[in-house]
């Protein structure tokens, strides 16, 4: 198992923030964003890290070098940023064959259970897992995406990426598990029109559709994708602390 860890993102929405810098290195509890999703990775135990950079990629890679406490780090750039689903494409070849766990790196989440997502993924043979949270303001789900599902089983039947009106309080979040098949799907994925790019939530919905086995996972207590100074607000109300640029040191 390998994660895949995409931080090619520049955060448009944070400029005044971010000065210039990329947002995953924001710092949040001490540490760059993305080293949250590092440390994740690691407790995952993956066998190697394969880091999406992009905008301002020195930045990442002066930081954190060709290994994270202990375990390999490869990079991909990727040249033109379009989308999540375009940054996974990316990586196909230092993917290869291997399954892999995805992780955004502006995510946090709040008591995170990768290990045993890891372990649910291999025991009910599924295609993909996605890590959801019980969201109790329903509006967040605006901001990621919507998960309907069997309630029993936790077989999802369908994704919809920020929906108007979620259905429920489950909300999809970036930390997913899939088999290295799914590369296969990316070309039938559609492009949102809004947007212009290809989006995770359909791409996941081409292996549903075409019958593949893909269920939700408890993936933690709380969860915050860091995109707008709003998010700031909540994470800073949420952790009790201050999200800044630093060029302090990065601990490995």
């Amino acid at each position: 198992m390998k994660a895949l860890v995409l931080a090619a993102g520049g955060g448009k929405r944070l400029t005044e923030h971010c000065n210039g810098y990329p947002k995953c290195m924001l710092r949040m509890l001490g540490k760059p964003l993305v080293q949250h999703s590092l440390e994740n990775a690691v407790r995952a135990q993956v066998s190697e890290i394969v880091l999406v950079v992009g905008y301002r990629a020195e930045e990442i890679v002066n930081s954190f070098g060709n290994r994270f406490q202990d375990t390999p780090i490869r990079y991909v750039f990727q040249p033109d940023p379009q989308g999540l689903v375009h940054a996974i494409e990316c990586a196909r070849s230092a993917i290869g064959d291997s399954d892999f766990m995805l992780f955004l790196a502006d995510e946090i989440l709040k008591n995170p259970r990768h290990r045993e997502m890891i372990e649910t993924f291999h025991a009910e043979n599924t295609f993909a897992i996605c890590g959801v949270v019980d969201e109790p303001d329903i509006r967040e789900i605006r901001k990621t995406y919507a998960v309907i599902q069997d309630e029993a089983s936790h077989r999802i039947y369908r994704l919809v990426e920020k929906p108007r009106k979620p259905p429920n309080h489950t909300r999809g979040t970036g930390n997913c598990i899939f088999r290295s098949d799914i590369f296969d799907l990316m070309e039938w994925t559609p492009i949102n029109p809004l947007r212009g790019e290809k989006e995770l939530p359909d791409l996941i919905q081409c292996a549903i559709d075409d019958g593949h086995l893909v269920k939700s996972f408890d993936i933690g207590s709380g969860y915050i994708n860091i995109n707008t100074p709003d998010d700031i607000q909540k994470a800073e109300q949420a952790y009790g602390t201050t999200l800044e640029w630093s060029a302090q040191t990065i601990e490995h």
